[in-house]
């Protein structure tokens, strides 16, 4: 070892999805949304002045704070904008998970938690899981520095009712309480109404599901203006220019598109709906996903095998290689085209 080395920070990093490369591929591996994003995106692409770049963009992305604010009904100071939702996350770990306790958030949840934890230092407890893969409310009932789990959860795509909900928040006001609803537009109820009644909430949502921008990389929080104006002053210690001004303007345009989103939204949920039957006659189960993707098992041939076959006929999808999910694919809902070359290679499959 170099004298050097000892001092690196050296954490296990987080592992995104495979992004493959090419045109006759079905991508069914990192929950992008299917369709393109609202035609006002490509109008305000055409009449993007160029001029602009040459500035530093708004650090406090006004516009796209102001739209978002009137689309939920908040006030603009209550709301955090951030390069994805992973950036508002990691924002809100660094600013709220400051105690010498452990925070919580499932064994089996979205992977990029433990790594914030461990990049940051801060200690962390896991609570299982139950046997049908949902999350146990009353593991949160104890002490601790603070909570975070996603709703609907990743990656079984399970949902925590409203009122299991308040009743971790009742048992822990004197620490943030973090929910991450990436997937909430695909059939959820969100928490959202709930920041009125408890100061310690944190919504985080994004832009890279519903509103097909993952490639624009913008994700917001709403909470109370407290917690937002404890995210913006670590932000603004750590990079004031962290939005990019195409991601505010073409961002600020797919907010204003309502009818779009809502009609999106809507097919999306319809052919996962009509994938869940066809799966089941194959012999696959699964928790009932109120996200855009499904968190599948075969009853007689394994995920892994599974995972081959498909990846050699150019469909890809996720396998978690690690105990607990190895025997499950999650497989994001692409369009009724797509859906139809996976049925029809798998109806192949099984029968060979």
């Amino acid at each position: 070892m170099k004298p050097w080395e000892k001092y690196i920070r050296k954490v296990v990093p987080y592992v995104p999805g495979e992004q493959p490369q090419g045109s006759r591929l079905i991508k069914l591996n990192t929950n992008e949304n299917p369709y393109p994003p609202s035609p006002l995106v490509t109008k305000a692409l055409k009449e993007m002045d160029g001029e602009a770049f040459r500035k530093y963009p708004d650090p406090a992305a006004a516009m796209l704070t102001s739209e978002l604010a009137k689309a939920y009904r908040v006030n603009p100071n209550q709301i955090f904008v951030g390069v994805g939702s992973d950036d508002v996350l990691g924002m809100a770990f660094l600013t709220f998970f400051n105690s010498e306790k452990p925070i919580l958030f499932p064994d089996i949840t979205y992977s990029f938690y433990p790594v914030w934890a461990d990049l940051f230092r801060i200690p962390y407890e896991t609570p299982a899981l139950d046997p049908d893969f949902r999350i146990r409310k009353e593991d949160y009932f104890r002490e601790n520095g603070g909570i975070i789990f996603p709703n609907p959860n990743a990656p079984t795509g399970l949902e925590m009712d409203l009122c299991e909900i308040k009743e971790i928040l009742q048992h822990n006001p004197d620490v943030v309480v973090i929910i991450d609803e990436a997937y909430i537009d695909f059939g959820a109820e969100s928490a959202l109404p709930l920041i009125e009644t408890y100061e310690n909430l944190l919504i985080v949502q994004t832009f890279s599901k519903s509103r097909s921008m993952a490639g624009m990389r913008i994700g917001y929080a709403i909470g109370h203006p407290d917690l937002i104006q404890a995210m913006s002053d670590v932000k603004y210690s750590y990079n004031s220019y962290t939005m990019n001004l195409p991601s505010i303007l073409l961002g600020t345009q797919v907010v204003r598109d309502e009818a779009y989103f809502r009609e999106t939204l809507k097919k999306i949920v319809k052919t996962r709906e009509e994938t869940k039957v066809w799966m089941r006659e194959l012999g696959f189960e699964f928790p009932d996903s109120k996200a855009n993707f499904l968190f599948v098992t075969h009853k007689q041939v394994p995920a892994e095998e599974i995972f081959k076959a498909l990846k050699g006929e150019q469909i890809y999808v996720r396998y978690f290689k690690k105990k607990g999910l190895d025997q499950y694919l999650r497989i994001t809902i692409g369009t009724d085209e797509e859906m139809a070359v996976l049925r029809r290679f798998l109806e192949k499959f099984f029968r060979v």
